[in-house]
């Protein structure tokens, strides 16, 4: 009878939580649909609404009534933040590419990354427009931006305090799409200071920093990650780390989400239950636990959604999430979110905080009383909370990362109790670090502990073969995920509560965890050539026998490569070239150790200590250079060095050593199953400018883009290509800004189809039966 009553009447309370819920997808809806931009759109949405509204009065239904009251504000509403946004200046500016002087407010999330070879150092950060200056118009602004500043500037800005509000010379340009941002800034010009940090922004700068100063004495991993669970800065995380944790789905840990505040304020209620906390004292720990939250991490619009929908989600875990109540809630907060702000209703980011509160409240807490019936409720409850969360986020996260994650209930089953301590522990360094004594150094340490804890298990858990499965992102493939998830609620209840099938699907996850898992569609049955998707690298495969495939560079990531391997069925490589001995065309030479390599091939510029190396790699390997016209006839393939150009003095004293290296790199033409491809590995336009004097020998039908799309090309070499596919081997997100935008136009003008591994994964391309070229991708 008791949970009737926190049910407010049973099947009525039921109604009218759900009544209140899909006021709140109404809202999410309407907004979305109505600050979309698109007039046509607006003026559809304006009249279903009128339509429903008419409805509403002829029934005499008050609920459908609210409906469209709520759905007329958000069209209203969004409409107008639309067209003030059309008809802002800045909008016209940033599409002509504009000059201008601006004062920008700096929040405290930069990230510097330092020169590497021929890149210049880069900083990137998150301000607020205060004053705009550009063609002869002054206006203030309040927009959100990102600044990008390179070389010596990029220093100069990572060095300004946050909440300093400083003037610079900008070159505008559009942010990225479902950013929420109004404008990526160039900075063209040093900073220079115009007000201080206001004393909140200060005392939080402070603060932020004296968490980083308090973790600087722990290990790489916690050093990086403790900031990140803390107060969301991720700038310390290498990509290999932030890549781990996307791959075993642990990567909501280290964003401001509402998962990660609801993780937190669940260890502050059971702390503050335990020291014998009640009513309103314990609602004023979690109160301050969200404020604080707000504060530190920087009080963005982002942030502001995490702990709405962190409170809801701690709803669910409470006595008032009981029954449809937490549902009423998150309505509510929906509804709320949208308002304060009508940009988060096309943000991704949002989309995944409700739907993971939503699995929270609709299916947590069931599925943690089925499973109580065998085994502890605490393990029970550890279960079933990541999963409800995964099984309602995972069409949107497949559509985000290109890939299921197999490992991720485990993972966060294994990371889950670690994450409150360690982000407790953080939180008492962060408050400790302003003061003159060391006080903060033990909380920061027990932090430390913690959160190596959670980066050895998303360590481990990417290790395993079958941690991801890769799966193309197009409506079809889509909507079967969506399936999946709608089949496995429906079956749940009568799985979990079975001891033996719960724990007989269980081993069959572990024994996928443990294969190298095949997305549907990949690889093809056939294949004559094939771009590994390496990250930021290249490592191309050429089919010779079944099993067997030369290998053209290896990628960065010696995982990486091993799972391309896998896939594509290599177990033996008889032929490996290195066009140059740079680290992301060779860093995945250990994944080869098992792989039966016989021959390695490499550029004459190879130094002495570098081949060294690569004979303790591949120690029963022969090791010889390559050189013009030297050429390889393997199985059913042909593969021949065009050109091998070297290192030379005049090449070092004119371009640096790193370019040098570059344009060194081996050109290869492969040709095997009525298929040919051309590999020029990371040369520069000087080096491809020499090359397109070889002549007809260049006409190929595939060609890997040099340096992955680098803006520094010679357009005579690819028109020389004459390619029907080229592939890009490139890293998602990558800092150098590849693939360059007027190289990939070079390519566009000599009618070729461009394949991304960013976008789709590796790609492998064979010869059909009617004679063209038949592409596959991984998604």
């Amino acid at each position: 009878m008791a949970s009737d009553e926190e049910d407010q009447g049973g099947a009525g309370g039921n109604r009218g939580a759900t009544q209140v819920l899909v006021l709140g997808v109404v809202a999410w809806a309407a907004m979305g649909l109505a600050t979309s931009g698109d007039q046509r759109v607006l003026a559809l949405t304006a009249l279903l609404t009128a339509g429903v509204g008419l409805l509403a009065w002829r029934r005499c239904d008050w609920f459908l009534a609210a409906v469209v009251g709520l759905a007329a504000v958000c069209v209203v509403t969004g409409g107008a933040r639309a067209a003030a946004q059309a008809a802002d200046p800045l909008t016209g500016l940033v599409a002509d590419g504009a000059s201008a002087v601006v004062d920008v407010r700096v929040s405290g999330n930069g990230r510097l990354w330092a020169p590497s070879g021929t890149r210049p150092g880069l900083w990137r950060g998150s301000a607020q427009l205060v004053h705009v200056e550009a063609r002869d118009g002054v206006w203030r602004s309040g927009a959100s931006v990102q600044v990008r500043a390179t070389g010596d500037l990029a220093a100069a800005w990572a060095g300004v305090p946050m909440g300093t509000t400083v003037r610079a010379a900008v070159r505008l340009g559009p942010a990225e799409p479902g950013s929420g941002l109004a404008a990526e800034l160039r900075a063209t010009d040093r900073p220079e200071e115009v007000a201080p940090p206001d004393p909140v922004a200060a005392a939080v700068g402070a603060l932020r920093r004296g968490l980083v100063v308090a973790c600087a004495g722990l290990w790489p991993e916690p050093r990086a990650l403790v900031p990140a669970l803390v107060v969301g800065d991720v700038t310390g995380m290498t990509t290999e780390m932030r890549d781990r944790f996307v791959v075993t789905g642990l990567t909501h840990l280290t964003a401001v989400s509402g998962a990660n505040l609801t993780l937190l304020l669940g260890f502050l209620r059971a702390l503050a239950v335990g020291c014998g906390l009640r009513g309103r004292w314990l609602n004023g720990v979690l109160v301050a636990g969200v404020a604080g939250f707000v504060v530190l991490c920087l009080g963005e619009p982002s942030v502001l959604r995490a702990a709405a929908m962190g409170l809801v989600g701690l709803a669910a875990l409470g006595r008032a999430g009981r029954g449809r109540q937490g549902l009423r809630f998150l309505g509510v907060a929906m509804v709320a979110v949208v308002l304060a702000e009508p940009a988060m209703a096309r943000s991704l980011g949002f989309a995944l905080s409700v739907l993971a509160t939503f699995g929270l409240l609709r299916w947590a807490g069931a599925w943690t009383a089925l499973l109580a019936r065998w085994m502890p409720r605490w393990c029970a409850e550890a279960l079933a909370v990541p999963l409800a969360a995964q099984v309602a986020t995972e069409p949107v996260v497949v559509y985000l990362s290109g890939q299921v994650s197999v490992v991720s209930v485990l993972a966060n089953l294994v990371a889950g109790p670690m994450v409150g301590p360690a982000t407790v522990l953080g939180l008492a360094a962060t408050l400790l670090g302003p003061l003159p004594l060391p006080l903060a150094l033990a909380p920061a340490w027990g932090a430390g502990w913690f959160a190596q804890g959670i980066a050895w298990t998303a360590r481990l858990g990417e290790a395993l073969p079958g941690a991801a499965v890769p799966w193309p992102v197009t409506p079809a493939s889509l909507a079967v995920v969506v399936l999946g998830c709608v089949v496995l609620v429906l079956l749940a209840p009568r799985v979990l509560v079975r001891p033996w099938l719960a724990l007989g699907i269980a081993a069959v996850v572990v024994v996928a965890l443990a294969r190298t898992p095949t997305p549907p569609g990949w690889p093809p049955r056939a294949w004559a050539v094939a771009s590994c998707d390496v990250g930021q690298g290249d490592a191309t495969l050429v089919a010779v026998a079944p099993g067997q495939a030369v290998l053209v560079d290896t990628g960065p990531d010696p995982g990486l490569l091993r799972r391309c391997l896998d896939q594509l069925g290599v177990t033996h490589v008889p032929l490996l070239l290195l066009t140059h001995l740079h680290a992301d065309h060779v860093g995945g030479i250990p994944a080869l150790a098992d792989r039966g390599v016989a021959v390695v091939a490499t550029s004459p510029g190879a130094a002495p200590a570098a081949q060294a190396g690569l004979a303790v790699a591949l120690p029963g390997a022969r090791l010889e250079p390559a050189a013009a016209g030297s050429a390889w006839a393997i199985g059913a393939a042909r593969v021949e060095v065009l050109a091998a150009p070297g290192l030379t003095r005049d090449l070092v004293a004119g371009e640096g050593e790193s370019s040098a290296e570059n344009d060194a790199s081996l050109l290869l033409r492969a040709d095997v199953g009525g298929v040919s491809i051309l590999l020029a590995g990371d040369a520069e336009e000087g080096a491809q400018g020499r090359h397109v004097a070889l002549g007809d020998v260049l006409d190929v039908d595939v060609l890997l883009v040099p340096h992955h799309g680098s803006g520094r090309h010679a357009p005579g070499f690819i028109a020389a290509a004459r390619p029907e596919v080229a592939l890009v081997s490139v890293g998602e997100g990558n800092d150098y800004g590849h693939p360059a935008a007027r190289t990939l136009r070079s390519v566009e003008v000599t009618g070729a189809a461009v394949f991304r591994t960013d976008q789709r994964g590796a790609v492998a391309v064979a010869r059909s039966p009617d004679g063209g070229l038949m592409v596959t991708t991984q998604r």
